[in-house]
This record gives C-alpha cells, structure tokens and sequence, in this order.
C-alpha cells in the first residue's frame, strides 16, 4: 500500500502535465499556408534584407545573457572592474539571429569594452551622456558588422564600477 500512493500520484501529475501541454499548445495550422506562401520566391530572386529604418515597425529587445565585466588596469595592477550589461535592438524576428551569433557578439563587444577602457572611458565621471554615447557608437558599429540589417541599436542597460 505504501508503493501504490507515490504511484498513483507520478501517474497523476503526468496525466495532468499532459493535459496542460496539450490545451496551452499554440494552434500551428492558421500560420502554415502563410508562412509557406511567404517564403517561396521566384527562381533567381534573392530574399531581401529587412530594413534597419523602417518606420512605424515594432521593434524587439534581446537581453544578452550574461554581464560584461572588464578589468580597469593601472600600473600593471587591476585598480578596479567595470561591469556592463547589454540588450540589442533588432527588427522583428531577429531574436534568433542575435541568439545564434552572440559567441561572435560577446567576444566583439569585450573588445570594444576592453578598448573603452583602455582609453580611460571608465575613469572619472564615466556616466556621462557624452562617455556613453561613444561606448554605445562604437557598440553599434561592431555590432553591425556582425548582423546588418537585424541589430537596430545596442542599449547599455547597467554599468558599474567597483573599486579593487
């Protein structure tokens, strides 16, 4: 009797989890014969690039996963570190797109960083619109050469400095 209850219970929550899975699945069949129709193009015809300056479009916001931290060095030695975090401004439907080359995004975007510091932009009163509209450029311009056409703008939504 007492092996049958645990049983009964694991049984019971994979009937309910499938249940669930089942009534909260998204309907697939009205999107099928527009996404196939959209997708098919004339032989020869390239597919073009969505457009970065769309006007009136939505746009989406894609959290990069972890922060960006990065050394402040004086004399040799690490005085402090920076830490950054970043989200992308892509057109619709290139979440995935960022989510896909984000190893080569991240190792850009250090690089970026590292130089940021290296040129003293974490110094000082580094919160500065004008401090920080050079970090953002320059992280727009390299994010660019990684997708262009799908990262609108690059957002810098924290940054610290801590004190070694």
């Amino acid at each position: 009797m007492r092996f049958l209850i645990p049983v009964i219970l694991a049984l019971l929550g994979i009937g309910g989890g499938i249940a669930a899975g089942l009534l909260l699945a998204p309907d697939d069949t009205a999107g099928t014969e527009s996404t196939a129709e959209a997708t098919c193009l004339p032989t020869g015809t390239p597919e073009a690039p969505p457009q970065a300056d769309t006007a009136g479009s939505e746009r989406e916001y894609v959290k990069l996963n972890n922060q960006f931290v990065v050394p402040l060095l004086a004399d040799q030695r690490v005085r402090a570190m920076a830490v950054v975090s970043l989200s992308v401004e892509v057109v619709p439907g290139g979440t995935e797109a960022v989510f896909a080359r984000e190893p080569k995004l991240r190792d850009l975007f250090l690089q970026v960083l590292f130089d940021h510091a290296n040129m003293g932009g974490f110094d000082g009163a580094f919160t500065r619109a004008e401090m920080l509209d050079v970090l953002r450029e320059a992280l727009r311009d390299t994010a660019h050469t990684v997708l262009p056409g799908t990262i609108t703008d690059v957002l810098i939504t924290e940054i610290a400095r801590q004190e070694v």
